[in-house]
């Protein structure tokens, strides 16, 4: 194991030396800020953060200088500044999220190579007799559409059962989430069964809700749940995060979608437990059985750069006044503030209430385009990405026999909503952009059914 140490860049060797980075200094202006993200395609409306994230100019600097530090001299990067890099990126992931030890927090290239690894885990046990015939996982059921793929590749075919909680939405409290979820957590003990595992965003992403994590997690304690694994792709950067609190056993988060780094990278939480070693990276290298954290540090030869940059985007971050917490708050209150702004000229509603909102915003659309299906909403997406240099994802609301709906000011049934995001680099006018493209599509009578062809 000390060989295995050397090889991957022993964290104790001190001669390491991190590649120079661009001086930063003062409180970031809106000239820096546009400076930062100059690379970004001019003359789009790029409200859509929430699905790629965005890296600003210097971070990009910084993380060529550890490709350029690679590919100078591969074996002095693997051997004595890798491991040693990643360390450091993990200490300052634990201490952002409140983690008991850094050896809790391994980097991961995205929240689906996480969900992987729980997965796994999990039809290990069936596979293994550990776990009964039909005992369950229990979800909502707009989780991200890999873990769901997880769950069919890893639990279903290994004897697993799944209960989908259908999500409430449009949302108006917190209280109608955690109803629908005791009714879940019902419903996955039928027949006697065991949960063995829930599945719970921390933001979901279509629709998009800030959900009671720390709440459905402690009522996963009090029925029973076996384990939690808390899917939080969007989290960082965008919510304060303390798994502490929260409580969860396993919890990961995208670091490319709101803190700024470069896909891909992901921290993967697991709370110390005397079953950790069940716990692999999907992808066996030489480190299998040297705990995950290790075994995520070496996968293979590939770029690990993104997962070195952490350091680098704290400096970025921190130029703006209240670091990392301060963009989350204008974020949050510029979304909110685009998203009263839409819904109020289009007359229709927000998804959420502004308290369970982040820096993206359900909108809903007139009723007047006509979507009816969740192709229509591709199109339509499509269409004002191309004809109006929008990017903004559009989600159809298919409802169930029985439920009423919101309509709009003209009374008709709301059938499909935007996602808004906003991040630092957002002007006012790209939302106006949006909120334009609609009006213009309703005077003209254009719907999803008389389209034109993109």
């Amino acid at each position: 194991m000390e060989a295995d140490e050397r090889r991957n860049g022993d964290p104790s060797n001190h001669n390491h030396r991190a590649p120079k980075k661009p001086r930063l200094a003062g409180l970031i202006t809106e000239s820096d800020i546009r400076s930062e993200f100059a690379h970004h395609q001019t003359g789009i409306a790029r409200i859509n953060n929430g699905s790629f994230g965005c890296c600003p100019g210097s971070v990009l600097e910084a993380q060529r200088e550890w490709q350029l530090r690679f590919l100078r001299q591969p074996d002095e990067f693997y051997f004595d500044g890798l491991r040693r890099g990643l360390l450091a990126s993990r200490t300052v992931i634990s201490d952002l999220i409140n983690a008991d030890d850094v050896d809790e927090v391994s980097l991961v290239d995205n929240a689906t190579t996480a969900a992987a690894i729980v997965l796994q885990k999990v039809g290990r046990c069936f596979s293994q007799g550990t776990y009964k015939k039909d005992d369950t996982v229990v979800m909502f059921h707009c989780a991200f559409q890999s873990v769901k793929k997880s769950i069919q590749a890893y639990v279903s075919r290994v004897g697993g059962s799944t209960v989908e909680v259908r999500l409430p939405f449009p949302v108006n409290s917190n209280e109608e989430i955690i109803s629908v979820f005791r009714q879940g957590l019902e419903k996955g003990r039928a027949n006697g069964r065991t949960i063995r595992l829930a599945i719970i965003d921390h933001i979901t992403s279509m629709p998009c809700v800030l959900m009671p994590v720390r709440e459905l997690v402690q009522i996963c304690r009090e029925e029973g749940v076996e384990q939690v694994f808390v899917d939080a792709a969007h989290a960082i950067g965008s919510v304060k995060v303390d798994v502490k609190d929260i409580g969860a056993d396993y919890y990961v988060s995208n670091l490319h979608k709101w803190f700024f780094c470069p896909p891909s990278i992901a921290f993967f939480y697991c709370k110390k437990r005397s079953s950790e070693s069940d716990v692999h990276h999907p992808v066996v290298s030489h480190e299998f059985g040297n705990g995950l954290p290790i075994e995520s540090a070496w996968i293979g030869t590939r770029d690990y750069s993104s997962q070195l940059l952490v350091p680098s985007v704290m400096e970025f971050v921190n130029r703006f006044e209240g670091g990392i917490e301060g963009i989350m708050i204008r974020n949050h209150d510029e979304a909110v503030r685009m998203g009263l702004m839409l819904a109020n000229a289009w007359g229709t509603n927000l998804g959420s209430p502004p308290d369970m909102c982040v820096g993206m915003v359900m909108i809903g659309l007139p009723s007047k385009l006509c979507v009816e299906s969740d192709e229509d909403a591709t199109n339509l997406r499509s269409y004002l990405r191309v004809h109006y240099s929008v990017e903004v994802p559009v989600y159809f609301l298919g409802l169930r026999d029985g439920e009423e709906g919101v309509k709009d000011k003209e009374s008709g049934l709301i059938t499909a909503y935007v996602r808004i995001s906003h991040q630092v680099y957002n002007k006012q006018e790209d939302y106006e952009r949006l909120r334009d493209a609609i009006t213009e599509l309703v005077k003209d009578q254009i719907t999803c059914q008389n389209l034109p062809a993109v």
